[in-house]
């Protein structure tokens, strides 16, 4: 799949468009909340967005950091909102979701992205509380396809299974003519060379969901605790910081392979494998991805819309390895102003926001769920 910059362009132009009447309204005084950060008093004016929702603007400035995985995604929220909302300034830091988590506990930002919710476990929950003040909330905004990228010359399709992508990453097998990727791959001409393996090196929550898809599908071949910052332990091969780092790594290195949240897969033109997990290969795309997500279900409680992802989808035409990016607020902020600001970029993210997002390698968050998180984002305050 190529990435199609023209249709970029054009979701670009409908965004901005249902934005537009939102930033002749913006007005008001700014207040501190986050260092270095001001938001001023929000408005009522507003426009119709695709997702349904009212766009309203704030003015100041508003931090986030954390996930690289939809790093793609918020510079397009960013530069439609912030060309129609002129007062508005959005500073997002692709630090990777470990750094974003425990940038937003410490009040250095004003909300995070994460690839994954959370965790309790971690002392994440607890932390985001103290800082809060109130509930944290994990807002599921993008569905990430993680692609398993590749470059092998003269090989333009290659079918992957669960038991062989853990014996590949955890060097159980090392070579690309091993007997059994051939196996599954008759026709292709794998070469004799060494696996390049190519994984995160940062804590990043693309890793923990490629673990936490591998535990669940392949136990028997991959035994580790899926966890953000644990790769260079359970995997063999060399590490690079943040989706660029891994896409950029495998795109020039014959013979390489790593995951990577699709998008940047896409950037850089990097083939892609197919997942059989017994029912077929199947290719990599926002509906194959859609259909995976459509699977999920919510085990958070009260207005936490953290998922729990099923990795052995029933569809025959679902790829099963996805993340899912959350936006992570409070619910309630010291400063209203800083809350309102949040309330209202939120709202155009799960909005019209969505509409930007296949022509970057992601999928939409299905209706029945955005419409919760709708929900849960009109608590903010």
């Amino acid at each position: 799949m190529k990435f199609n910059r023209a249709g970029v362009a054009a979701g670009l132009l409908a965004t901005t468009v249902a934005l537009a009447a939102c930033g002749s309204d913006a007005s008001g005084s700014g207040s501190s909340d986050t260092a270095g950060s001001t938001t001023g008093a929000t408005t009522s004016g507003s426009s119709s967005t695709g997702g349904g929702a009212a766009a309203a603007c704030s003015t100041g400035t508003l931090n986030g950091e954390g996930s690289t995985a939809q790093t793609n995604a918020v510079t397009e929220w960013t530069n439609a909102y912030q060309k129609a909302c002129t007062g508005a300034k959005i500073n997002y830091n692709p630090t990777g979701s470990g750094a974003g988590i425990s940038q937003f506990n410490a009040g250095q930002v004003d909300f995070a992205g994460s690839d994954s919710p959370l965790s309790k476990d971690a002392g994440e929950v607890a932390a985001a509380q103290k800082r809060c003040k109130s509930a944290p909330l994990d807002l599921p905004m993008v569905v990430g396809p993680i692609a398993i990228g590749y470059k092998l010359d003269g090989v333009d399709k290659l079918v992957l299974t669960p038991d062989l992508l853990a014996k590949i990453f955890t060097g159980k097998i090392t070579k690309w003519n091993d007997p059994a990727i051939t196996a599954k791959n008759s026709g292709a001409k794998l070469p004799s060379s060494a696996i390049n393996v190519i994984f995160r090196s940062d804590a990043s929550g693309t890793t923990q969901n490629f673990e936490k898809y591998l535990a669940a599908t392949a136990p028997s071949d991959f035994t580790a605790e899926p966890a953000k910052d644990n790769a260079a332990k359970v995997f063999k091969g060399q590490g690079k910081a943040k989706s660029q780092g891994v896409a950029a790594a495998v795109a020039a290195t014959e013979g390489s392979i790593g995951y990577a949240e699709y998008s940047f897969a896409v950037d850089s033109s990097l083939a892609t494998a197919q997942i059989d997990s017994g029912s077929g290969p199947v290719e990599i795309s926002k509906d194959t991805a859609s259909a995976a997500a459509g699977e999920a279900k919510v085990a958070g409680t009260g207005d936490d819309l953290s998922l729990q992802l099923n990795y052995k989808p029933s569809s025959a035409k679902a790829y099963p390895i996805i993340l899912v990016t959350y936006e992570i607020a409070c619910t309630k902020y010291s400063d209203s102003a800083k809350g309102t600001f949040v309330k209202n970029f939120l709202n155009y993210t799960i909005g019209a926001g969505q509409d930007v997002l296949a022509s970057k390698g992601y999928a939409p968050i299905p209706t029945e769920l955005a419409t919760k998180v709708k929900a849960s984002i009109a608590k903010i305050s």
